[in-house]
């Protein structure tokens, strides 16, 4: 079984390079963020032709998180269960389901903008939420897994240039201790492979060439439970999804399971 994480940078306009990506890797569940869309606009009919049956959570231009399966979607809880509010409201970032064997959640965690930001605050009470609303589930017997964009990068051998980051978000002790705080419910991170150069980056912002450069960030993950990583036969990048013209800034991280 093959199940995939990927922040597609809007599926309206990526669209037509993901139909063609589902096909050619054989995905069997994905997991969506940034969809850039409203419920409404989500193309799922189109990706209902394609086999799979989708679950949203998106209302608007920005934010958004989707999970497409092709082997069931039963049990679909949308929302972070007991998340915080942002000016007002709970942005649609956090969906989670039941896949055939597998229960999954898609997440989309706040960028939190600047250290000093409220925004970053937020991202905090937003991962302690998280962490929070997947104890049972990665307490349970089923397999588990939680995926998506968690702009955080674990360690220094994350990004690019770890000095050109010190002082920023994404590498702060508090973001890292977070994650650590969730895999202590009992979670374990999978850790892809490149398929190219030594590290296995999942992020590469447009600007300067970074891309070719190869000066990216790892902050798309998978952590899952005991039954679900005793499962893991490999993990990889796929980086060649992230060249091209009218490519995402991430690139989708896959892991083939034995179920």
């Amino acid at each position: 079984m093959r199940i995939a994480t990927y922040n597609v940078n809007s599926i309206t306009a990526r669209l037509p390079r993901l139909l063609a990506w589902l096909e050619s890797s054989g995905t069997d569940v994905l997991c969506i963020q940034e969809t850039k869309c409203t419920a409404e606009q989500f193309p799922a009919e189109a990706l209902r032709e394609a086999g799979y049956e989708s679950a949203v959570n998106a209302t608007g231009r920005w934010n958004g998180v989707a999970l497409l399966s092709r082997v069931g979607l039963t049990d679909v809880v949308t929302g972070l269960p007991g998340g915080p509010e942002y000016d007002g409201v709970q942005e649609p970032r956090a969906i989670s389901a039941t896949c055939g064997p597998l229960r999954l959640w898609s997440v989309y965690v706040p960028n939190g903008r600047e250290v000093e930001h409220e925004h970053y605050a937020y991202k905090l009470r937003w991962l302690e939420a998280l962490r929070k609303a997947v104890a049972a589930d990665a307490a349970g017997s089923l397999p588990f897994a939680v995926l998506g964009d968690f702009n955080v990068a674990p360690t220094d051998e994350d990004v690019w240039d770890p000095a050109l980051f010190e002082g920023a978000t994404h590498v702060t002790p508090a973001e890292r201790a977070a994650l650590a705080a969730l895999e202590a419910e009992g979670l374990s991170e999978v850790h892809p492979r490149p398929l190219k150069y030594d590290r296995a980056y999942t992020f590469w912002d447009y600007r300067e060439l970074r891309f070719p450069k190869n000066k990216g960030m790892r902050i798309d993950l998978t952590f899952g439970n005991a039954p679900f990583t005793a499962a893991v036969k490999d993990s990889y990048v796929d980086r060649e999804e992230r060249k091209g013209k009218g490519a995402s800034d991430h690139a989708p991280v896959v892991v083939d399971l034995d179920l």
